[in-house]
């Protein structure tokens, strides 16, 4: 789940912590041409990192257990991602009849009598998608593996450790088979991307058959018939959205009273009211204590004495940092109490040349920051020009149907520092009304007196795309009235966003 909470900074980190955000700064020495950097964990951070290690001239060697592309393109972010488009297509479905498309054989001629059968439906061979999903994913991660070989960055796959701040054991595994060779790798720098693994509860221990984590759900074959999804974060909200919208039955039990409960709350009420138009079964304040299958059903019990029953269960109920066996403690590298490597804004640990970035530094649990968090490692570690992290200019975008994107201050924090909030709903849009769009809107923030845009919501189709030019406007302090005065096309469903800008217009007084 997205969170605006500040990370904690290290002590030894103070002055790097508190540079302006867009103020470049350099790292204490100058640029170390053929510096040694060890790179545990292939995901976005650690990948990202070791592109810009070797770009600075230094000799990188990258460890992966799994693969290249780590969780985000294997299992997490890809996959998902691939999964939830293919739904999309069936949410799309929705507006055929009100565009006038039938399908092939099923339309009725005017004046002829309704005929007595079921309409024709779509079947979703979910072998077949999940074949696809597995496939890009691996293709992916083949494209980022041939990329890092084609810069000369070693990779090594298997573990690495640290067994002194200065150096890593990395430990080769070959799949199917015991360790292999093991590689003593000395460092002048150490980056820490391993990322977190699903959390599992003792009285719901996932069998990878019918209990489920989210690394999981790509070996089904079938649908499910009801599928309990536990967890109502972007995690779980994603994966009922694109399962129901799928054609599977849909439970999805919350332990909050609404779903998203971390996100705007226009924009959770929104996405709540339309799964329960398309027939999902939301449970608000429903704590789950266990889930326990019984042949081919899941009994998932509740806090209050309730159960509910299904043929799956997905369990979403967040990530464990991925720290242990890494040998941090004996390194000096400080964790957070939640276990999470602590960070400050340029990467660094609380040890002297090792960094983290990423997941297991719980920053922001999103591919891009990790990406970022790895790059700014580098620059700073090889004395490059750096601007530190800004976690309030981050984009984050929920991909259900429609999709959630935000950046910057809510609502919330609004009302508290008085700026003004403006929200157009997103049906009336022209272009919105030529692709049927019926659920939608955008908001946005700016502060009291000049205008600046400090965040804004976007819920509709391609979300992710439309929150750019917001992102842009909040990371280098753009006016509404700036943001108003640059034409948008017409039709589009960006001159929304410009509409918004035009409502926050303060008009000059004599």
């Amino acid at each position: 789940m997205v969170t605006g909470a500040a990370q904690p900074q290290p002590e030894s980190a103070t002055t790097a912590a508190t540079v302006s955000p867009a103020e470049p700064h350099r790292g204490a020495s100058a640029t170390r041409r053929g510096s040694r950097v060890v790179v545990v964990g292939g995901g976005p951070g650690g990948y990202e990192a070791a592109l810009v290690a070797r770009q600075l001239g230094s000799d990188v060697t990258l460890v992966e257990r799994r693969g290249v592309g780590g969780a985000a393109v294997l299992t997490d972010v890809v996959p998902s991602k691939t999964l939830i488009a293919t739904a999309e297509w069936l949410t799309l479905v929705e507006s055929a009849d009100e565009l006038g498309i039938r399908i092939a054989g099923s339309a009725t001629p005017a004046g002829a009598p309704t005929p007595d059968v079921e309409p024709a439906v779509f079947d979703v061979d979910l072998g077949a998608v999940n074949e696809r999903v597995r496939a890009l994913a691996e293709q992916q991660s083949n494209d980022i593996a041939g990329r890092l070989e084609r810069e000369g960055i070693r990779i090594i796959h298997g573990t690495g450790r640290l067994s002194a701040p200065d150096t890593v054991v990395a430990e080769e595994r070959t799949p199917g088979s015991g360790p292999g060779r093991e590689h003593r790798l000395d460092a002048d720098v150490v980056l820490v991307s391993t990322g977190v693994s699903p959390r599992v509860l003792p009285t719901a221990v996932p069998d990878g058959e019918r209990i489920l984590t989210w690394t999981q759900v790509y070996n089904l074959t079938a649908m499910p018939e009801r599928l309990v999804v536990v967890g109502s974060g972007v995690t779980g909200a994603e994966f009922a959205g694109a399962f129901a919208a799928l054609g599977a039955d849909v439970v999805l039990v919350s332990s909050r009273d609404r779903v998203l409960p971390g996100n705007d709350a226009d924009a959770a009420e929104l996405i709540e009211d339309v799964f329960c138009r398309r027939g999902m079964t939301v449970m608000a304040n429903s704590r789950a204590v266990s889930a326990t299958r019984h042949g081919d059903e899941v009994v998932v019990e509740l806090q209050d004495g309730r159960s509910v029953t299904g043929s799956h269960c997905l369990m979403a109920v967040g990530g464990v940092p991925n720290t242990a066996g890494l040998g941090l403690h004996d390194a000096g590298v400080e964790l957070t109490p939640s276990g999470h490597v602590l960070v400050d804004r340029v990467s660094r640990t609380t040890t002297r040349g090792i960094y983290a970035a990423g997941d297991v530094t719980g920053v922001f649990p999103l591919a891009s920051v990790a990406a970022t968090q790895g790059r700014v490692a580098m620059w700073h570690a090889l004395g490059d020009a750096v601007s530190p992290l800004d976690t309030s200019r981050v984009p984050a975008t929920v991909f259900t149907s429609p999709e959630i994107a935000t950046v910057g201050i809510g609502e919330a924090e609004a009302a508290a520092r008085g700026a003004r909030v403006v929200t157009v709903p997103l049906p009336r849009n022209p272009r919105a009304k030529m692709l049927d769009v019926r659920e939608g809107f955008i908001k946005l923030i700016a502060r009291e007196g000049d205008g600046t845009i400090l965040g804004g919501v976007v819920v509709g189709p391609r979300a992710s795309e439309l929150i750019y030019p917001i992102t842009l406007a909040v990371a280098n302090r753009r006016t509404a009235d700036q943001l108003a005065n640059s034409m948008t096309i017409y039709p589009s469903l960006s001159g929304s966003i410009a509409e918004a800008a035009r409502q926050l217009h303060e008009p000059l007084h004599s």
